[in-house]
């Protein structure tokens, strides 16, 4: 890992604000997630509170709620940088060939650390690559491989692995793994027994990367798309129809019982939805932030999580937040226990939550950027 110096200016020299946020944003909830707040929410007795609390957590099958976005989200903006990291890097005098090392290096550790954040959790060896890193890993390397083919390629590339992986699932022949819409009974399960050696594993499938890659390679169109010369209202409508195909068709998939909306194993139809929300969500915050200039000073607060993406990620999942909540829960049982147990809890996450924001705020302030 290194550390980079950047401008801190609200408006970072030579970027678009709005892609900074939508980075900043999504790791943003991630922390909050690992903070606990969200499980507060879903046991408030207020029903709109409650409401609140379930689209904060993932759909348990079919179905779609808020939170199902995060993971794409991620993989999609990893790709909107792509095209911007690799022009920074050519402008510095690095080859083709350098850029393509630091990629398949940033890979190899993108999937080492995501391996390994199950191994400590588990204190022992185990071989599971469900997680956003180990996903990426392989995302990450295939959208960056084809980066520079046609907008027709990627496309088409990106619906074909939909469409081969729908099929698979279809028919996969193993008795007992050869119902693609039922959990724990699909292709994506038997992977998961085979990969881990186990005879029941987590209903997230590892062979999520293959269908997920649309979302980072759909990241790279749409990278590629800002760094144009167009106006910006030609990519904002271009962004819009994008997300708005991808939306019709993915919930089309589902509305019509051809493919159901299943995060848990990525369905076709799942990530031509969640896709389309993505991209329709980029749109609006580079309307809203480089072209309305609308919300420059507030995005700063999401900026600062975002600029530290990966360290925040780990020391959250190592036990960073755990660590910290110890240290606040004694003060908040001291001063608000007459609320009840509810209210301690919730304040001490809040206290996590604002803990894990300000680590990043330090860090953006002292100008350390922990990069792999």
């Amino acid at each position: 890992m290194s550390t980079n110096q950047l401008n801190t200016s609200p408006v970072l020299s030579g970027r678009i604000t709005s892609v900074d946020f939508f980075r900043g944003f999504t790791m943003f909830l991630l922390a909050g997630e690992a903070a606990s707040i969200f499980e507060c929410l879903i046991e408030s007795e207020n029903s709109i509170v409650q409401f609140f609390g379930t689209q904060l957590h993932h759909h348990q099958w079919h179905g779609l709620h808020f939170w199902d976005l995060i993971q794409p989200f991620f993989m999609f903006i990893v790709g909107v940088s792509i095209p911007f990291a690799v022009a920074n890097r050519l402008k510095k005098g690095e080859t083709v060939r350098q850029v393509t090392l630091h990629a398949l290096k940033r890979s190899l550790l993108l999937l080492f650390f995501g391996w390994a954040l199950y191994f400590v959790r588990n204190g022992q060896f185990v071989l599971k690559l469900q997680n956003v890193l180990a996903q990426l890993a392989f995302t990450y390397v295939a959208a960056f491989l084809i980066r520079n083919k046609n907008f027709k390629f990627q496309l088409i590339f990106t619906l074909t692995i939909l469409l081969l992986i729908d099929l698979a699932y279809r028919f996969f022949p193993v008795e007992g793994f050869n119902h693609p819409w039922v959990n724990h009974e699909n292709l994506g399960a038997w992977f998961n027994n085979f990969l881990e050696r186990s005879e029941k594993t987590s209903s997230y499938a590892t062979l999520n990367f293959v269908s997920t890659t649309a979302h980072t390679v759909w990241g790279v169109l749409c990278g590629k798309l800002l760094m144009s010369d167009k106006l910006a209202k030609k990519k904002i409508q271009q962004m819009l129809v994008y997300g708005i195909a991808a939306l019709l068709t993915g919930f089309g998939l589902d509305l019509l019982n051809i493919t159901p909306i299943i995060k848990t194993i990525a369905t076709s139809s799942f990530v031509l939805s969640s896709g389309g929300w993505t991209i329709l969500f980029l749109a609006f915050s580079y309307w809203l932030i480089d072209v309305k200039k609308l919300f420059l000073k507030g995005s700063q607060f999401f900026i600062v999580v975002g600029m530290n993406s990966i360290f925040i990620y780990l020391f959250f999942h190592i036990g960073g937040s755990n660590l910290i909540s110890k240290f606040i829960d004694p003060f908040t049982r001291l001063l608000f226990s007459w609320g009840g147990e509810l209210t301690v809890s919730y304040i001490t996450s809040l206290g996590v939550w604002a803990a894990l924001w300000y680590i990043c705020y330090w860090l953006f302030k002292n100008k350390v950027f922990v990069k792999i």
